[in-house]
């Protein structure tokens, strides 16, 4: 169509920049090693921390609940599509995560946007992590209330925008992702809930790549620095560690009962399948049972990094299984992802606008379906294609 001919001129010079995203088709289900373009490798893309999206008992939870509840809700949860399913997932993450309540939504995106333009808007100011997710600063620009962008993982920062804008400012919330998605550098949560209470502030903390992760038996960010009761608002992911689909949002009862009313994603589109809601639940009792998984994920991100460093790449500031191979330009990062398929290894370049131009990086994530000699393979060939191409 003629009208769209100006997308063209815009792929083309994607094209030219090296920031083109090819995407690649995986042939069957998530796990160590995966079938993708036809080509068996192994998988360090995937967010499949704890291996639960092709996990057995998860997926008979997903068969078992088709039986029981059919393939669909059939209608938005606040009408006629909250199921007992739905409930019991509700409860268990609540129990799961030490929280008084839970609301499930279908997915981390849209629990943010349902949480943040429900609870501020025009006269509130929000402070913000300058680099938190896009669904946080999507939320935001939602919710109409006046953004301050705060230095990444800097508390003297944000105390002074605080001092800044607080006498402006009707209510005040700050947001920080939980586990830097990029990076995987973890938020200085103790110390922001220190200040956020010596101001009046509202917390709150999107653990996307934290759920399943930090914490006992993966139980997150705020267990993590056991501040159970201390941050108002807490947004998680059942699409990363958990396996499945879907988001929720955890914290008191009373901030619950208003997202029922006010959340639109929660008021106006349907929620999640029984099959999700099942298998969700199934992780969580996994999860609930036993610590291994979590254990055997950070066993083997320690391994990696650890193999990583000592042959002389950079990977920045990690505290977490996110491993980013810092390279630098776009170029070089697309071509060495490139040659590391060709030679058996499925792991993305991440590029500009997703990263700051020249901080081009290939981003390795671990996972407790990695075996040793998996690694030790992954290592052995990172090095070879650091070689090849003069990296190092």
């Amino acid at each position: 169509m003629p009208k769209l001919d100006f997308l063209a001129q815009e792929l083309e010079s994607l094209h030219k920049q090296n920031l083109f995203n090819v995407i690649r088709t995986i042939e069957g289900p998530q796990g160590g090693w995966i079938l993708v373009d036809g080509k068996k490798v192994l998988n360090l893309c995937s967010n499949n921390y704890l291996g639960f999206a092709d996990h057995p008992e998860l997926k008979s939870a997903a068969k078992k609940s088709i039986d029981d509840y059919g393939v669909g809700p059939g209608a938005v949860r606040s009408i006629a599509g909250t199921q007992t399913i739905h409930l019991e997932l509700e409860r268990k993450l609540a129990e799961f995560k030490h929280a008084e309540d839970c609301i499930v939504l279908q997915g981390g995106f849209v629990a943010n946007l349902a949480v943040v333009p429900a609870i501020t808007g025009d006269g509130d100011i929000i402070f913000s992590d300058e680099l938190n997710h896009a669904s946080i600063i999507d939320g935001c620009r939602l919710s109409k209330a006046k953004v301050v962008r705060y230095a990444h993982n800097n508390v003297e920062d944000l105390r002074k925008k605080i001092l800044e804008h607080k006498d402006s400012a009707r209510r005040m919330l700050v947001i920080t992702d939980g586990v830097f998605s990029m990076d995987g550098d973890i938020a200085p949560l103790p110390e922001i809930v220190k200040v956020a209470d010596e101001f009046g502030v509202m917390v709150m903390v999107d653990d996307a790549h934290g759920e399943g992760v930090l914490g006992d038996s993966g139980r997150g960010i705020v267990d993590h620095f056991n501040l159970q009761g201390k941050v108002e608002i807490e947004v998680g992911t059942l699409s990363k560690a958990f396996g499945v689909m879907g988001g929720f949002i955890t914290g008191p009862k009373i901030l619950i009962d208003y997202l029922k009313q006010k959340g639109r994603p929660f008021l106006f589109s349907t929620g999640l399948t029984p099959a999700d809601t099942a298998a969700a639940m199934a992780a969580v009792d996994v999860l609930m049972e036993s610590d291994e998984l979590v254990r055997k994920l950070w066993d083997n991100a320690a391994y990696f990094q650890k193999g990583l460093k000592e042959a002389g790449f950079d990977i920045g500031k990690t505290e977490t299984p996110i491993t980013p191979v810092m390279l630098g330009e776009e170029g070089t990062a697309v071509k060495f992802s490139k040659r590391l398929f060709e030679k058996g290894i499925f792991a993305q370049s991440i590029v500009f606008p997703t990263v700051a131009k020249g901080k081009a990086r290939i981003r390795c994530m671990l996972s407790a379906s990695h075996e040793r000699e998996d690694l030790d393979f992954a290592l052995k060939t990172f090095t070879e294609v650091a070689k090849e191409m003069g990296v190092f």
